[in-house]
């Protein structure tokens, strides 16, 4: 189910005073079953990209192959892919209007024109995948918390059965404790169903520690891709376009610098830990 981008261009109100060129030249292909992480300082085309993914904005120029076919060819039918191509917005909550949590994710797989008890049936079987219980199913979704509302959005989508799972900005707004449950349910749910999952973020926390691959964005252009440690190697470009490497990477080099031998190539917190560890424990052997 891989999404290969060839050559895509997209222009922000081409021909008027405002034009602007937001994906410039993108070429990208995305295989199965990969958890790809996508950054960018705002405005750098991260949104622009992944809503060409599901066809909700049309390139000027190139092509996007979903499933080895063009999207763009006549004919292509961008209703099913939609369905493949599952996408999160930003704030997903904004979205949810049923009366009830369970009405709410039944939404998208009734619009498929699925029988009634299939829909019921992928309700709650998204619902359980996310964690909401059984309990909160006929619960107004306006009274649940904010993390609760961002897993019954994250539901409503997986209800459909997608291939692809994109999520665009899925912690915003959220605590730390309520950002490390969603991020550890999307890799959950990518280890478990093999599902491509495309993340977008601002966090360099965030991608260092769940994503395979991290695409970094920079005026419409892809700028780096590459492993997390092999971006993150890349601190000083990364910062010359209001980026940075994760916050442990500095405190490692702050710590060589005052006199402890410690490997700086760590992107986690857990690795920093160990390497920190190891550092003290040959000072002292």
């Amino acid at each position: 189910m891989s999404i290969v981008f060839e050559n895509i261009n997209f222009i922000y109100n081409a021909g008027m005073p405002t034009e602007r060129k937001a994906l410039e030249d993108i070429c990208l292909e995305i295989p199965d079953g990969q958890f790809v992480g996508i950054i960018g300082h705002t405005g750098s085309g991260k949104s622009t990209l992944i809503q060409h993914m599901n066809g909700l904005m049309k390139a000027s120029s190139g092509a996007l192959y979903f499933q080895g076919e063009n999207i763009y060819e006549k004919g292509y039918d961008l209703k099913s892919l939609r369905t493949k191509v599952g996408l999160v917005f930003q704030y997903p909550e904004h979205q949810l209007f049923e009366v009830d949590v369970f009405s709410d994710v039944c939404f998208g797989p009734k619009n498929q024109g699925l029988e009634q008890e299939e829909v019921e049936k992928r309700a709650k079987e998204a619902l359980r995948m996310v964690g909401v219980e059984d309990h909160m199913f006929f619960q107004s979704p306006f009274e649940l918390s904010g993390g609760q509302k961002r897993r019954v959005a994250i539901a409503g989508v997986l209800a459909m059965r997608p291939d692809v799972l994109v999520l665009d900005e899925p912690t915003a707004g959220l605590d730390p404790k309520g950002r490390g449950e969603i991020l550890d349910l999307i890799k959950d749910l990518q280890v478990k169903t093999g599902k491509t999952v495309i993340l977008v973020s601002h966090s360099m926390e965030d991608v260092a520690e769940y994503v395979d691959r991290i695409i970094v964005m920079n005026e419409g252009k892809i700028m780096l891709d590459g492993t997390p440690r092999e971006v993150f190697k890349h601190t000083q470009g990364l910062e010359e376009v209001g980026l940075a490497a994760p916050e442990v990477s500095y405190i490692l080099r702050d710590l060589k610098k005052r006199g402890l031998d410690v490997a700086t190539d760590a992107i986690t917190i857990s690795e920093a830990a160990e390497a920190i560890a190891k550092a003290i424990q040959q000072r002292h052997s």
